[in-house]
Protein backbone atom coordinates (compact mmCIF):
# COMPACT_ATOMS: atom_id res chain seq x y z
CA UNK A 1 0.00 0.00 0.00
CA UNK A 2 1.58 3.22 -1.00
CA UNK A 3 0.68 5.75 1.87
CA UNK A 4 0.06 9.89 0.60
CA UNK A 5 1.86 12.48 3.40
CA UNK A 6 0.22 15.37 4.28
CA UNK A 7 2.21 19.08 3.65
CA UNK A 8 2.71 18.69 7.80
CA UNK A 9 4.61 15.03 7.62
CA UNK A 10 6.72 16.22 4.54
CA UNK A 11 7.91 18.86 6.70
CA UNK A 12 8.49 16.67 9.52
CA UNK A 13 10.19 14.25 7.30
CA UNK A 14 12.05 17.16 5.79
CA UNK A 15 13.52 17.98 8.81
CA UNK A 16 15.10 15.03 9.71
CA UNK A 17 16.56 15.39 5.95
CA UNK A 18 17.94 18.53 7.48
CA UNK A 19 19.86 16.56 9.69
CA UNK A 20 21.23 14.50 7.05
CA UNK A 21 21.84 17.24 4.78
CA UNK A 22 24.29 18.85 7.75
CA UNK A 23 25.91 15.32 7.73
CA UNK A 24 26.93 15.94 4.65
CA UNK A 25 28.01 18.90 4.58
CA UNK A 26 30.80 17.83 7.75
CA UNK A 27 31.69 14.28 6.06
CA UNK A 28 33.84 15.17 2.84
CA UNK A 29 36.62 16.84 5.36
CA UNK A 30 36.55 13.49 7.60
CA UNK A 31 37.02 11.28 4.57
CA UNK A 32 40.70 10.89 4.03
CA UNK A 33 43.84 8.85 3.36
CA UNK A 34 43.92 6.55 6.93
CA UNK A 35 40.58 7.43 8.03
CA UNK A 36 38.73 4.00 8.71
CA UNK A 37 34.88 3.37 7.62
CA UNK A 38 34.44 2.33 11.68
CA UNK A 39 35.72 6.12 12.78
CA UNK A 40 33.24 7.33 10.67
CA UNK A 41 30.57 5.72 11.60
CA UNK A 42 31.11 6.31 14.87
CA UNK A 43 31.17 9.83 13.81
CA UNK A 44 27.91 9.56 12.46
CA UNK A 45 26.37 8.17 14.91
CA UNK A 46 27.38 10.77 17.67
CA UNK A 47 26.56 13.41 15.05
CA UNK A 48 22.88 12.30 14.55
CA UNK A 49 22.19 11.87 18.03
CA UNK A 50 22.77 14.98 18.81
CA UNK A 51 19.86 16.80 17.43
CA UNK A 52 17.08 16.36 19.91
CA UNK A 53 14.77 13.62 19.11
CA UNK A 54 16.87 12.23 16.26
CA UNK A 55 17.95 8.62 15.72
CA UNK A 56 20.46 6.42 13.04
CA UNK A 57 17.47 4.96 10.99
CA UNK A 58 19.77 1.96 9.86
CA UNK A 59 21.47 0.79 13.24
CA UNK A 60 19.31 -1.96 14.20
CA UNK A 61 17.47 -2.17 10.92
CA UNK A 62 16.98 -5.61 9.78
CA UNK A 63 20.06 -6.78 11.69
CA UNK A 64 22.50 -4.45 10.24
CA UNK A 65 24.77 -3.17 12.96
CA UNK A 66 25.84 -0.11 12.24
CA UNK A 67 24.61 3.96 11.63
CA UNK A 68 26.45 4.10 7.85
CA UNK A 69 26.53 2.03 4.65
CA UNK A 70 29.82 2.42 3.79
CA UNK A 71 31.06 0.71 0.41
CA UNK A 72 34.40 1.12 -1.22
CA UNK A 73 35.21 0.88 -4.43
CA UNK A 74 33.70 -2.19 -6.01
CA UNK A 75 31.41 -2.40 -3.35
CA UNK A 76 27.60 -1.38 -4.62
CA UNK A 77 26.06 -1.04 -1.48
CA UNK A 78 25.46 -2.34 2.34
CA UNK A 79 28.99 -2.47 3.56
CA UNK A 80 29.39 -2.77 6.85
CA UNK A 81 31.81 -0.39 8.95
CA UNK A 82 35.02 -1.56 10.57
CA UNK A 83 37.93 -0.51 12.22
CA UNK A 84 39.58 -2.59 10.13
CA UNK A 85 38.80 -0.68 6.85
CA UNK A 86 41.23 1.92 6.56
CA UNK A 87 40.64 4.75 3.00
CA UNK A 88 43.21 4.76 1.03
CA UNK A 89 44.18 7.77 -1.42
CA UNK A 90 41.82 6.88 -4.39
CA UNK A 91 39.35 5.15 -3.02
CA UNK A 92 36.02 6.40 -3.68
CA UNK A 93 33.44 5.86 -0.73
CA UNK A 94 29.57 5.07 -0.80
CA UNK A 95 27.98 6.57 2.42
CA UNK A 96 24.12 5.61 2.79
CA UNK A 97 22.44 7.05 5.90
CA UNK A 98 18.99 7.58 7.39
CA UNK A 99 17.40 9.67 10.08
CA UNK A 100 14.51 9.04 12.04
CA UNK A 101 12.69 11.67 13.92
CA UNK A 102 9.03 12.46 15.17
CA UNK A 103 8.35 8.87 13.70
CA UNK A 104 8.97 9.43 9.92
CA UNK A 105 12.33 8.44 7.99
CA UNK A 106 14.84 10.09 5.84
CA UNK A 107 16.91 8.64 3.30
CA UNK A 108 20.11 10.03 1.30
CA UNK A 109 23.39 8.80 0.19
CA UNK A 110 26.39 10.19 -1.59
CA UNK A 111 29.74 8.71 -2.80
CA UNK A 112 32.84 10.96 -2.37
CA UNK A 113 36.75 10.41 -3.83
CA UNK A 114 39.08 10.05 -1.28
CA UNK A 115 41.79 12.26 -2.37
CA UNK A 116 42.61 12.81 -6.08
CA UNK A 117 40.80 9.68 -8.09
CA UNK A 118 41.57 8.68 -11.55
CA UNK A 119 39.70 11.09 -14.34
CA UNK A 120 37.25 7.96 -15.11
CA UNK A 121 35.67 7.45 -11.73
CA UNK A 122 35.37 11.10 -11.56
CA UNK A 123 33.30 11.06 -14.60
CA UNK A 124 31.16 8.36 -12.67
CA UNK A 125 30.45 10.39 -10.27
CA UNK A 126 29.84 13.08 -11.65
CA UNK A 127 27.13 11.38 -14.14
CA UNK A 128 25.68 9.39 -11.03
CA UNK A 129 24.93 13.18 -9.58
CA UNK A 130 23.28 13.90 -12.27
CA UNK A 131 21.17 10.83 -13.19
CA UNK A 132 19.75 11.66 -9.70
CA UNK A 133 19.01 14.98 -10.57
CA UNK A 134 17.33 14.26 -13.92
CA UNK A 135 15.36 11.82 -12.04
CA UNK A 136 14.01 13.77 -9.33
CA UNK A 137 13.20 16.36 -11.99
CA UNK A 138 10.53 13.74 -13.13
CA UNK A 139 9.20 13.33 -9.89
CA UNK A 140 5.80 15.14 -10.28
CA UNK A 141 2.19 14.81 -9.96
CA UNK A 142 1.27 12.94 -13.52
CA UNK A 143 4.43 11.31 -14.17
CA UNK A 144 4.98 8.02 -14.14
CA UNK A 145 7.41 5.90 -12.29
CA UNK A 146 9.12 4.78 -15.95
CA UNK A 147 9.43 8.30 -16.28
CA UNK A 148 11.44 8.76 -13.20
CA UNK A 149 13.72 5.64 -14.52
CA UNK A 150 13.66 6.17 -17.61
CA UNK A 151 15.56 9.60 -17.19
CA UNK A 152 18.35 8.23 -14.62
CA UNK A 153 18.87 4.74 -17.25
CA UNK A 154 19.41 7.80 -20.08
CA UNK A 155 22.11 9.17 -18.30
CA UNK A 156 23.98 5.14 -17.84
CA UNK A 157 23.63 4.22 -21.25
CA UNK A 158 25.20 7.29 -22.36
CA UNK A 159 28.05 6.67 -20.79
CA UNK A 160 28.19 3.05 -21.45
CA UNK A 161 27.48 2.39 -17.41
CA UNK A 162 25.62 -0.43 -15.82
CA UNK A 163 22.92 0.38 -14.39
CA UNK A 164 21.97 -1.93 -11.13
CA UNK A 165 18.74 -3.64 -11.33
CA UNK A 166 18.40 -5.71 -8.09
CA UNK A 167 18.38 -2.96 -6.26
CA UNK A 168 16.10 -0.01 -6.71
CA UNK A 169 14.66 3.12 -5.16
CA UNK A 170 11.58 3.14 -2.54
CA UNK A 171 9.13 5.06 -0.47
CA UNK A 172 9.87 6.31 2.38
CA UNK A 173 7.85 7.83 5.75
CA UNK A 174 6.40 6.32 8.89
CA UNK A 175 8.61 3.05 7.72
CA UNK A 176 12.49 3.06 6.09
CA UNK A 177 11.09 1.40 3.10
CA UNK A 178 7.60 1.98 1.82
CA UNK A 179 5.74 1.41 -1.34
CA UNK A 180 6.15 1.93 -4.40
CA UNK A 181 9.61 0.37 -5.79
CA UNK A 182 11.55 3.29 -7.79
CA UNK A 183 13.85 1.16 -10.55
CA UNK A 184 16.58 3.03 -12.10
CA UNK A 185 15.46 1.95 -15.35
CA UNK A 186 11.94 2.11 -17.45
CA UNK A 187 10.01 3.09 -20.13
CA UNK A 188 8.39 6.67 -20.30
CA UNK A 189 4.80 6.93 -19.62
CA UNK A 190 4.74 3.23 -18.40
CA UNK A 191 4.53 2.25 -14.50
CA UNK A 192 2.69 3.52 -11.89
CA UNK A 193 1.61 7.18 -11.83
CA UNK A 194 2.91 9.75 -8.89
CA UNK A 195 0.06 11.53 -7.23
CA UNK A 196 0.92 14.46 -4.96
CA UNK A 197 2.17 13.25 -1.60
CA UNK A 198 4.17 10.71 -2.26
CA UNK A 199 7.64 10.77 -0.82
CA UNK A 200 10.48 8.76 -2.57
CA UNK A 201 13.80 7.50 -2.35
CA UNK A 202 15.52 8.02 -5.28
CA UNK A 203 18.37 6.23 -5.98
CA UNK A 204 20.67 5.44 -8.98
CA UNK A 205 23.59 3.05 -8.50
CA UNK A 206 26.02 3.27 -11.38
CA UNK A 207 29.25 0.87 -12.27
CA UNK A 208 31.80 1.44 -14.43
CA UNK A 209 32.05 -1.36 -15.46
CA UNK A 210 29.12 -4.82 -15.67
CA UNK A 211 24.92 -4.42 -14.18
CA UNK A 212 25.49 -7.65 -12.38
CA UNK A 213 26.59 -7.73 -8.47
CA UNK A 214 26.43 -10.20 -5.89
CA UNK A 215 25.98 -10.70 -2.45
CA UNK A 216 29.14 -11.08 0.15
CA UNK A 217 28.94 -13.92 2.65
CA UNK A 218 28.23 -11.26 5.47
CA UNK A 219 25.01 -11.44 3.42
CA UNK A 220 24.97 -7.42 3.30
CA UNK A 221 27.37 -6.16 1.09
CA UNK A 222 26.73 -5.93 -2.31
CA UNK A 223 29.61 -6.05 -4.62
CA UNK A 224 30.39 -5.17 -8.85
CA UNK A 225 30.90 -9.15 -10.61
CA UNK A 226 34.03 -7.67 -12.83
CA UNK A 227 35.50 -6.12 -8.95
CA UNK A 228 34.99 -2.29 -11.01
CA UNK A 229 33.86 0.58 -9.21
CA UNK A 230 30.30 1.70 -8.69
CA UNK A 231 28.75 5.10 -7.32
CA UNK A 232 25.45 5.48 -5.18
CA UNK A 233 23.56 8.95 -4.74
CA UNK A 234 20.31 8.84 -2.96
CA UNK A 235 18.08 11.90 -1.83
CA UNK A 236 14.04 11.69 -0.03
CA UNK A 237 12.05 13.65 -2.60
CA UNK A 238 8.22 14.42 -2.34
CA UNK A 239 6.03 14.43 -4.94
CA UNK A 240 4.10 18.12 -4.42
CA UNK A 241 1.64 20.38 -6.49
CA UNK A 242 4.70 22.48 -7.12
CA UNK A 243 6.85 19.73 -8.47
CA UNK A 244 9.62 17.96 -6.37
CA UNK A 245 10.77 19.06 -2.93
CA UNK A 246 14.02 17.63 -2.17
CA UNK A 247 13.96 16.87 1.61
CA UNK A 248 17.32 16.12 2.03
CA UNK A 249 18.69 19.35 1.54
Amino acid sequence: MIHLKSAAEIDTIARAGAILASLWRAIPARVAPGVSTGELDRWAESFIRSHPGAEPAFKGLYGFPATLCISVNHEVVHGIPSSRRVLREGDIVSVDCGVKLEGFYADAAVTLPVGAVAEPVAELLELTQLALARGIAEARPGSRLGDVGAAIQEVADGAGYGVVRELVGHGVGRQPHEEPQVPNFGVRGKGLKLLEGMVLAIEPMFNLGTATVRTLPDRWTVVTADRKVSAHFEHTVAVTADGPRILTI
